[in-house]
């Protein structure tokens, strides 16, 4: 085995480790992951505090009490709105169910040219009373557990009070961490990761820092915009429009839908209908043309279709921690990807070119038509065949 063959080996089952021991450790690292993010964002103000004279301790002292200030600030203002809310879409349950049996399922039957007994409504509300009961149910047995539980109560305890004491010493820390791991790395391959590591750090401080504020922004908007119009669960459908605007139009289709059915229940007419309808094209002009270019821009480039799959795979693969590191790694594993493609591009498996097929043969065929004379290169097989045509490289 070469010497160079021998490093590759080594550094593969160095990362095979260090990826294993992160998957023992997957079910007690939602904490640091937590502590980890928020310390990631809080660095760039400590720095920037850092150069106006202060001591990093201070710097970061300050920055600590300042997102501790806006947690519980948000905690205190959102948990009464939100209990109201939900206390207001319990009481109007009965009004929605009546409106679905009485006009929207009328409604459908008579476009669609349904068999009226196609819809037992009586049987569709009585499966939504069994599930809610099942999951109250379920919900009960869990509390009950949980308070029973020590162990369950001191673990969430703990986790309460791990998340912000680990926070400040990676915030503290952050740019000793960051020195020390580069050191550690290998010198050959220092450089390339010194790269990734800031192309990664330009697109996830695009993506978190941005993104967090294009769901504050839209979450704001449509929630004042929606009670505003006297729409009763309008503060709810706002937050979660704006908590799910981070998947590609998902916060859209579900704020859109909910506040539509909420303004047909409530006011039964087509004037406060067109008013939601004008509020979310405002809402998708706002996001598409001022919030996401200015604050997010275009250096993540995830299609919708990639955002939809690292979320669902994130859940699936690790929970609720997947979810919420789902978007980041895949933006950063998508600054691999592109680093790779681009080896790939310079490597001699693209750049060699082949001696051909020897079963076709390539020529240059010239058609006269009314407008001209149209080249193209056609490939036929030796038998004489045409296999394709197309326009010369």
């Amino acid at each position: 085995m070469t010497p160079d063959s021998s490093r590759r080996w080594q550094m593969l089952a160095i990362a095979a480790v260090i990826l294993y021991v992160f998957w023992l450790l997957a079910p007690v690292l939602m904490p640091f992951a937590v502590a980890a993010m928020l310390a990631y964002l809080g660095d760039p103000l400590a720095d920037r505090l850092q150069r106006l004279g202060m001591g990093r301790t201070l710097a970061v002292s300050i920055v600590f009490i300042v997102l501790l200030l806006l947690t519980v600030g948000a905690l205190l203002l959102l948990i009464p709105l939100i209990s109201r809310q939900i206390e207001n879409l319990v009481v109007n349950i009965p009004h929605y169910v009546d409106w679905t049996r009485n006009t929207a399922l009328p409604w459908l039957q008579a476009k669609l040219h349904l068999d009226p007994n196609a819809f037992d409504t009586d049987r569709l509300v009585q499966q939504i009373k069994d599930h809610l009961g099942s999951i109250g149910n379920a919900a009960s047995v869990l509390l009950g557990k949980i308070s029973r539980s020590s162990v369950g109560v001191v673990m969430w305890l703990t986790n309460v009070v791990l998340i912000p004491v680990v926070a400040f010493y990676l915030l503290r820390d952050w740019d000793r961490l960051v020195a020390w791991i580069d050191s550690m790395l290998p010198r050959s391959i220092e450089p390339t990761i010194a790269h990734l590591a800031r192309e990664s750090d330009s697109v996830l401080g695009a993506f978190v820092r941005g993104q967090l504020l294009v769901m504050l922004a839209l979450g704001i908007f449509y929630g004042g915009a929606l009670t505003l119009m006297g729409l009763s669960v309008g503060p709810l459908i706002g937050m979660i429009a704006g908590l799910l605007s981070f998947v590609p139009y998902l916060g859209f289709i579900v704020g859109f839908g909910s506040a539509l059915i909420a303004a047909m229940v409530q006011y039964g007419d087509w004037t406060h209908v067109l008013v939601v309808v004008g509020i979310f094209t405002v809402g998708q002009l706002l996001e598409g043309y001022v919030l996401v270019p200015q604050l997010v821009g275009d250096k993540i480039g995830l299609h919708p279709v990639a955002v939809i799959f690292a979320v669902l795979a994130g859940g699936y693969l690790f929970g609720f921690l997947g979810v919420l590191l789902a978007l980041p790694a895949a933006s950063v594993i998508l600054v691999l990807l592109r680093y790779l493609a681009e080896r790939y591009r310079q490597s001699d498996l693209y750049r060699e070119e082949g001696e051909g097929d020897p079963l076709l043969t390539e020529v240059d065929v010239v058609v006269e038509t009314a407008d001209g004379e149209v080249k193209t290169r056609t490939t036929v097989d030796q038998e004489g065949s045409k296999k394709d045509a197309v326009p010369p490289r």
